[in-house]
């Protein structure tokens, strides 16, 4: 088994994130349809946080450290 990286990890929550912009809107209509939109909008969001996280690996423990704070302007 290959050794965990955690930043390989993380490039690929950023691809996923990138994936579900890319996404196309299956031939659905009405509730499914905004069901779908909203799983989108989730799925986004979880996979750019984790996307943008700082990792660290220390003694078998990993520790994502993610800045939740609006930009500065």
């Amino acid at each position: 088994m290959a050794a965990f990286d955690p930043n390989e990890m993380i490039t690929r929550f950023r691809d996923r994130a990138t994936a579900v912009r890319k996404r196309p809107l299956p031939p659905i209509a009405g509730e499914e349809r905004q069901l779908f939109i909203a799983n989108s909008e989730t799925d986004f969001r979880d996979f750019a946080i984790i996307g943008d996280a700082v990792a660290s690996l220390e003694d078998g423990i990993l520790t994502l450290r993610i800045d939740l704070n609006p930009p500065s302007k």
